[in-house]
């Protein structure tokens, strides 16, 4: 008695690469969660993070990126070290960078929408250098709304006070982000020439 078979794909091969990217940067911004630098004007240290939140938006798009950021957020409140410094658990996610945290999955989906203009991602050769810094300048907006309010909530500080220790002080760190971002995208025009 033969038997017949037929190999079904549960999933097909552009949704698993896809789900192996957003895999992929969301360890990469759980990666970055370990460089951090004290911060002497804000409560909250600078990481890298936001630096993978802007790469997965640019190299993902807007859905993937998102994804990816979600993962990451839901790999850290299972217990996951990778949130800043290593840290884990649900109660990163109320604590003083929980705004900045929630924000994350919005920039890395603006950023996408900026760059690739719809849902599906495109050649990243057709995008200017302009067309990358604002879209990661919008990120960045998004992050800092987010990130204060929750300063601001969490910590009791006064709107002033939240935008001077929850923005201002992370400025020069994210014109850093924004150039250093550039670079990756850019570098293989930067190693062709």
């Amino acid at each position: 008695m033969a038997t017949s078979t037929e190999s079904v794909d549960l999933v097909g091969d552009e949704a698993a690469r896809n789900l192996a990217r957003a895999a992929l940067f969301a360890a990469l911004v759980g990666a970055f969660a370990y460089v951090t630098f004290p911060n002497p004007v804000s409560p909250v240290s600078v990481t890298l993070q936001v630096l993978g939140v802007f790469l997965a938006g640019i190299f993902l798009g807007p859905v993937w990126g998102a994804a990816s950021i979600v993962l990451y957020l839901a790999a850290g409140a299972l217990g996951a070290p990778v949130f800043q410094g290593g840290s884990a658990g649900v109660g990163q996610l109320v604590g003083q960078s929980a705004g900045y945290l929630w924000s994350y999955p919005l920039a890395a989906a603006v950023v996408g929408a900026v760059v690739h203009r719809s849902a599906t991602p495109r050649d990243l050769d057709a995008v200017g250098v302009p067309t990358l810094v604002g879209a990661m300048v919008l990120g960045t907006v998004v992050i800092y709304a987010f990130g204060v309010a929750g300063l601001a909530l969490v910590l009791s500080l006064g709107p002033v006070e939240a935008v001077t220790v929850g923005a201002a002080a992370f400025l020069p760190a994210e014109a850093l982000k924004i150039a250093a971002a550039v670079g990756i995208v850019r570098s293989d025009a930067i190693a062709a020439n």
